[in-house]
């Protein structure tokens, strides 16, 4: 699915994140769903490469006291991986948990099982408060992520909370070099989550660490760790809702890489995904905007994974806000700008082998006071 990038109309009917997704436009879908009388349920996906322990932690999210029932989806071939003592009761397709929950194994159209399940929900058969999805090991969390986009019926129940990620910090630098599919997890997260780094090295530790923030800095990253769960950092998360996080002083230092502003983030290691950051500190022209996403899209759309940006445009009192998954951007206006706050502009784009100076050419020419000189020559 492809769309129109139209900032000019922001629009929740448009097409993009800001329709499909739920998520995306933030507040306003929240609005909607209470004047229809219902909320979205919050979808999590959980990724991460073979081995690295996501089972062990959806196990922890599981047994967490946290009063909420989630609805297990094992999006892959095999056996379900859910802790043998949980299981209660076993229907066709789905098991029931001592602790209320629900684990299900899909093994075809992710999006008719997640229509299906959501209608038995609403006709009382199964109750669930939120549906977390575990991809295989080997899976590029891409087509999942888009499952939310490109099928209407699913925007109209769902809510795409957020991507977490798990990395085996034993063996992701040797993973990373070998399987660009775990570059594209941890490109597509919300969180990165490092297991295992009790056995490591802290210096192996912290050049791992390092390396996963060049690849997706709008990341936080946390290690996994013996004791509680904070499940508040792992659920609700928002992160694909359309806000302006990306303008805040202490985001900004993660997206620029270590060997200077103009440096990819994916050079130091080769690695084929990294990230990007372009910054204005003023205005952009609010008709170049659509051009610049759409053009984008058009020519790198297969190699984006995620992209968002918040924008300064004349004459608007408030910011203009996109993000947008590989080829699905959506738009909408976020808060106003105070009285006595710098109006800025900033891009973060995570993608695989981008090119920076064409990219940063096209930001610079949409630059307001560019644009403006050129109007009156």
């Amino acid at each position: 699915m492809t769309s129109t990038p139209n900032p000019n109309d922001p629009n929740p009917d448009a097409p993009g994140p800001d329709s499909a997704g739920r998520g995306t436009t933030g507040d306003s879908n929240d609005n909607e769903a209470g004047a229809a009388g219902f909320a979205p349920i919050p979808v999590t996906v959980l990724t991460g490469f073979l081995g690295a322990g996501k089972t062990t932690l959806l196990n922890r999210i599981l047994t967490t006291s946290h009063a909420q029932r989630i609805a297990v989806i094992e999006n892959e071939f095999g056996p379900v991986n859910i802790d043998s003592e949980l299981l209660v009761q076993q229907s066709a397709e789905v098991v029931e948990m001592t602790n209320g929950c629900l684990c299900c194994t899909v093994r075809g159209d992710l999006a008719k099982n997640l229509v299906d399940l959501a209608s038995r929900r609403a006709a009382g058969e199964v109750a669930f408060d939120r549906v977390v999805i575990e991809t295989t090991g080997l899976a590029d969390p891409g087509p999942v992520i888009q499952t939310f986009f490109a099928e209407p019926e699913l925007a109209e129940t769902y809510l795409l909370d957020g991507v977490l990620t798990v990395v085996d910090a034993i063996h992701a630098p040797r993973q990373l070099d070998e399987h660009p599919v775990l570059q594209k997890q941890i490109g597509f997260a919300d969180r990165i989550l490092v297991s295992k780094s009790d056995g490591v090295r802290a210096e192996a530790v912290d050049a791992l660490v390092e390396r996963l923030a060049r690849i997706n800095p709008r990341a936080p990253l946390r290690r996994l760790v013996a004791g509680p769960l904070d499940i508040g950092d792992l659920l609700d998360i928002r992160g694909f809702n359309l806000n302006e996080t990306l303008l805040a002083d202490e985001a900004a230092p993660r997206f620029r890489p270590a060997a200077g502003p103009r440096a990819f983030a994916r050079k130091n290691h080769g690695d084929e995904i990294g990230s990007l950051l372009l910054e204005h500190d003023g205005e952009v022209d609010l008709d170049r905007v659509g051009a610049f996403v759409q053009d984008m899209l058009d020519r790198h759309g297969d190699d984006l994974l995620r992209y968002k940006g918040v924008l300064a445009v004349p004459n608007q009192p408030a910011r203009l806000v996109f993000q947008g998954v590989q080829r699905v951007a959506g738009f909408d206006y976020g808060t106003e700008w105070a009285a006595d706050e710098q109006r800025r502009s900033r891009i973060v784009v995570i993608g695989r082998r981008l090119p920076e100076s064409e990219l940063r050419r096209g930001f610079r020419g949409l630059h307001a006071c560019r644009v403006n000189q050129r109007t009156a020559q």
